[in-house]
């Protein structure tokens, strides 16, 4: 429970913080916090009130599958709905953590196709239903590089010659390993080739070994633009999502490079025993419908899960001038060189690799 952040809010009023356990009633719904989990709110859960009349309990935390284990091994579910990442979900999933989820009760598009044809690829497993696209990339104030070649590169991450100062990054091995072998010069198709190998894990950690002593570690979403923000690094991996709330909403004079990017799917998922079963159903279906996605996509730059949703994604929910679709990690320019995450390699190797990360950390 180390890495959680637990935060409890009622989101029926954003303001009122709540303790204690849930009411039998209540929808607890787990997610990232932050720019993200408002993006939810304002897209999934007060639509999804109003139409019910239910209250949802939203719950924030650092990721990973553990909890939803601790959970479900004692016999004591209190978690309804989480928004997890790919790799995360097929592990839960084979290791029996989560309900399965019946794809065809999930509503169609608009259009009338099928929920089973409009979502992309990877969107719909077993247990679970995918509701964006996200990305990883590292961002740079830039206000403070006026004097400085603009980075553009993943090299650049790891050049601390022509770009000394701290680095943020995400502590975890999954898309550390990766940044570390793109940064290497390694072409980004073949990257898991390589970490399928004891050399290319090797050669990652090489690469992370010449900015080790730069490197300051995050665990939540919301902290590389707060580091940026305060000064303490020069550059931060962050998801491009977070970035582009803290420069749009915030007015942040953050600076993301794509070059390198590593995309991903997050997904819901219903923790097996939840008390709330059917409501957490609804709600699943209801969230990924066509319109639902549409709308998160108003408030923050992740894209959605399903092909009909993409069409209608419009501004940003508080300047009407600004254009989602450019933001989107999927954009033309921004997916030149973008890798996309290898859920199958995360999901045989996590354990493995955290252990190894850990360990190295510890040296």
């Amino acid at each position: 429970m180390s890495r959680f952040t637990k935060g409890l809010f009622a989101v029926a009023c954003m303001s009122l913080c709540v303790s204690g356990t849930a009411l039998a009633n209540d929808l607890t719904v787990v997610s990232w916090g932050g720019a993200y989990t408002k993006s939810q709110v304002e897209g999934y859960h007060k639509p999804w009130m109003a139409k019910t009349g239910k209250t949802i309990i939203s719950e924030d935390y650092g990721g990973g599958i553990a909890e939803i284990k601790a959970q479900v091994e004692s016999g004591n579910v209190t978690w309804d709905v989480v928004d997890v990442e790919l790799a995360d979900a097929l592990r839960a999933c084979d290791e029996g953590l989560l309900e399965t989820i019946d794809h065809s009760a999930l509503p169609p598009s608009p259009e009338g196709v099928p929920a089973t044809e409009d979502f992309i690829d990877g969107a719909l497993q077993e247990c679970a239903v995918g509701n964006i696209v996200w990305s990883s990339v590292y961002a740079y104030d830039a206000s403070k590089l006026r004097n400085w070649n603009v980075p553009k590169t993943m090299a650049d991450f790891f050049d601390t010659k022509a770009y000394p100062g701290k680095r943020g990054m995400r502590k975890n091995p999954k898309v550390t390993l990766e940044f570390a072998l793109i940064g290497d010069g390694v072409p980004t198709d073949q990257v898991y080739d390589l970490l399928n190998t004891e050399e290319g894990i090797a050669r990652a950690f090489a690469k992370l070994d010449t900015i080790k002593d730069d490197i300051i570690w995050w665990e939540a979403g919301a902290q590389p633009p707060q580091l940026l923000a305060d000064g303490e690094v020069v550059f931060s991996t962050a998801w491009n999502g977070r970035v582009f709330n803290a420069k749009n909403g915030e007015g942040q004079p953050f600076e993301m490079v794509w070059d390198g990017q590593i995309y991903d799917l997050d997904l819901w998922v219903i923790p097996k025993g939840s008390k709330n079963k059917d409501a957490a159903l609804d709600f699943v279906a209801f969230s990924t419908a066509t319109e639902q996605l549409a709308a998160q996509a108003s408030w923050i730059s992740y894209g959605p899960a399903r092909k009909s949703s993409e069409a209608r994604i419009g501004t940003y929910h508080s300047d009407d001038s600004l254009k989602m679709a450019p933001h989107m990690p999927t954009a033309s320019a921004n997916f030149a060189n973008a890798l996309q995450n290898d859920f199958e390699f995360w999901a045989d190797n996590q354990d493995q690799l955290n252990e190894r990360f850990n360990a190295w950390l510890a040296s």
